[in-house]
């Protein structure tokens, strides 16, 4: 099914591919091999804004992580959550052929970076395919401004916390040496500066969209600025059009109208039925608490059954779409939320749809929920031994999960309220 929010995505695939590929011949940097791209290509806008808050963080461990953390949440919020951590992985590969194979900081940096992008996954409405889903359902959708009114604070407290598990869990010492980050000083070309300000005014039309409907319509027209202005100038070309991640298009429009079917049979009426009969009576909390529960114990062990297939040799494409399949989660779910909000006597659907969507990307307690996770459990070191462990990920990103979820469930909730959701 066609619709703005498919435009929404489009749109963000474009600002993603452009802050990829600008400048490639001029950047200096090492290739890193993009979800969208079926090459290896050399990141530099983002990549630079990388770099210079890296470069902040000093040489303390403890700073070294939080930073590389906050560095990848903020990537998924705009990049996706499929290729932030492909980029900060990149960024880490110095540090790591300096440690030990074995070094507990090794294991909390690739941690942190996973965990972290699967936070930035819930940071914006184009970081992941739930999000879109759950924009669709919403009537009228919350404007971008009303979306991170919640997601920020939620995000930066999961990180803080989950920072905080992986310190206590791999008691990273102060006698790890860390050289610093240096900043590239080369300066911006007028093209990358075109790229980032296309970007700045697209992000700022979908925060004010509310406002200037009456001129846009909604966000998928504004969501033509960046499509217009890179494939216009020639910013972006033919190849880069071809190799954008139609899968996550066309998993985004087929979950739209598997939804609209499950309405349209009438299926969902029978499961409103079954679950109204098992909240009857609840408050909208003790239902959301519900749902939360359920969503994330789908989107954790959805793909438990491919975890034979991780360990094979996948093609990055392959885990790709594997770790697609976490969007599951939000197409079960999210309709079945928008119909039970709908039935309460006090009707708030887009709270449970907004919540749901953001639990979702919770599940991290495996090495298959979610493409960070894969993504951190097949690096290897310099002579093939891997970085991580399953039990790497059942110690702490069940921890974090049930951290995420509660957060969601209290701090997020409260926000919601707060906003009238």
């Amino acid at each position: 099914m066609f619709s703005p929010t498919i435009m929404l995505l489009l749109g963000g695939f474009t600002l993603a591919a452009a802050l990829s590929k600008q400048n490639i011949d001029k950047v200096r940097s090492f290739p890193i091999y993009f979800s969208s791209l079926s090459d290896p290509v050399s990141c530099s806008l983002h990549k630079v804004l990388a770099t210079k808050v890296l470069s902040l963080a000093g040489t303390r461990p403890r700073s070294v992580l939080f930073a590389y953390m906050c560095v990848a949440c903020f990537a998924s919020m705009w990049i996706s959550n499929v290729a932030a951590p492909v980029l900060c992985y990149s960024l880490i590969q110095p540090i790591l052929r300096t440690l030990p194979s074995k070094s507990p900081f090794s294991k909390s940096l690739i941690l942190g970076i996973a965990l972290a992008s699967n936070i930035g996954g819930m940071a914006s409405p184009i970081s992941s395919p739930q999000n879109l889903i759950a924009l669709e359902y919403m009537n009228p959708p919350i404007s971008w401004l009303g979306w991170f009114a919640v997601s920020i604070p939620v995000s930066f407290t999961c990180v803080v916390l989950i920072w905080m598990i992986l310190l206590w869990s791999y008691r990273t010492g102060k006698n790890v040496v860390i050289n610093p980050v240096r900043v590239n000083k080369e300066p911006w070309t007028r093209t990358q500066w075109f790229v980032a300000l296309v970007t700045m005014a697209t992000i700022a039309l979908w925060c004010v969209e509310s406002r200037l409907s009456w001129l846009f319509g909604d966000m998928g027209i504004i969501a033509i600025l960046p499509i217009v202005s890179f494939y216009g100038s020639g910013v972006l070309r033919k190849a880069d059009f071809d190799h954008s991640p139609w899968s996550i298009v066309f998993l985004a429009m087929g979950g739209i109208g598997l939804g609209k079917a499950v309405l349209s049979s009438g299926l969902l009426d029978d499961i409103d039925r079954v679950i109204e009969r098992i909240v009857l009576g609840l408050d909208i909390w003790p239902i959301l608490a519900l749902f939360s529960l359920v969503v994330l114990v789908i989107a954790t062990f959805i793909s438990h059954t491919y975890v034979r297939l991780l360990l094979s040799p996948l093609s990055i494409a392959h885990r790709i779409s594997l770790a697609r399949r976490n969007s599951i989660a939000a197409v079960l779910v999210i309709p079945i939320a928008a119909q039970i909000g709908a039935a309460m006597e006090a009707p708030h659907p887009r709270l449970l749809i907004f919540a749901t969507s953001l639990i979702c990307s919770a599940g991290m307690g495996l090495p298959v929920s979610g493409f960070p996770n894969l993504q951190a459990i097949s690096l290897e070191d310099d002579v093939g031994q891997p970085y991580l462990q399953p039990i790497d990920f059942f110690k702490n990103g069940v921890p974090a999960s049930v951290v995420v979820a509660a957060i969601v469930i209290t701090m997020g909730y409260g926000i919601m309220r707060l906003l009238g959701l």
